[in-house]
């Protein structure tokens, strides 16, 4: 899929890591559905992108039916569907075993419910769209790109929610991209490291400079227009499949 021929529907795509490969996109032709609950920024993105090319959708991913209802409305406003990808999710940390009372079940199960099935939800609406796209080159519909993280493998204290979500995600890879596979729908997911987005922006710069020193090379925090860089290339290739790919520096998780 060359992106100047993409027409993409962006979950979390008014800021962070959404918004990075929403401008990639843009800058290469593409047309880009944001997905997102801010309509402030989501107002200031489309402006940015330009409502030619942009338009901003308030989406709630766990909710079958809006989901459906503005994914729809995307592919009309984009004169198609053919990629997604999910970039939307919360950090939902807390411990086990809290300071005053265990974990609320609430909140582990509202981590997985953005997380992961939010993920899911978007996923299989965008394919049951994408399944009626005229074929392109090997007969390829569309490309479902979701967002994992390095803590699906080594989650550390107080990540178990976060950690059980993103775990799902790319446990989820590969039988989807099995079963969409005779639609010509590729499904990948990457796993990112330690990304500079607006959790991390908030963080004491010591925090920062330590989350920094942890990663191996190079020894800094990744960039939102990497992940940007990666989704283009997961796009663009079409043998790339059923694949979660790290981007993290090399970086391992501490326990805490």
């Amino acid at each position: 899929m060359k992106i100047k021929d993409t027409r993409a529907a962006i979950t979390g795509g008014v800021s962070g890591l959404g918004l990075a490969v929403a401008e990639h996109l843009v800058a290469g032709g593409a047309k880009v559905a944001l997905l997102d609950i801010n309509d402030e920024k989501g107002a200031a993105a489309v402006a940015a992108l330009g409502a030619d090319k942009a338009r901003y959708f308030r989406t709630d991913v766990t909710d079958e039916a809006n989901v459906e209802a503005n994914l729809a409305a995307a592919r009309e406003f984009m004169g198609g569907l053919n990629a997604a990808v999910n970039c939307a999710g919360i950090l939902g940390a807390g411990r086990v075993l809290g300071k005053d009372a265990p974990m609320p079940l609430k909140n582990f199960a509202g981590t997985v419910m953005v997380n992961l099935v939010g993920s899911f939800n978007v996923a299989k609406a965008a394919a049951n769209l994408m399944q009626h796209n005229a074929a392109g080159e090997d007969g390829e519909r569309g490309v479902i790109v979701n967002t994992a993280s390095v803590a699906a493998y080594e989650g550390q204290i107080g990540q178990a929610a976060y950690s059980a979500s993103k775990g799902g995600v790319v446990a989820m890879t590969l039988p989807m991209a099995r079963e969409l596979a005779r639609f010509g729908i590729r499904v990948n997911t990457i796993a990112p490291g330690i990304f500079w987005t607006p959790m991390v922006d908030g963080m004491p710069e010591a925090v920062q400079q330590s989350l920094s020193a942890s990663i191996p090379f190079p020894s800094r925090l990744g960039q939102p227009a990497e992940f940007a860089d990666l989704v283009a290339y997961i796009l663009g290739s079409r043998y790339l499949n059923g694949e979660t790919i790290r981007l993290d520096g090399a970086v391992r998780l501490a326990p805490k």
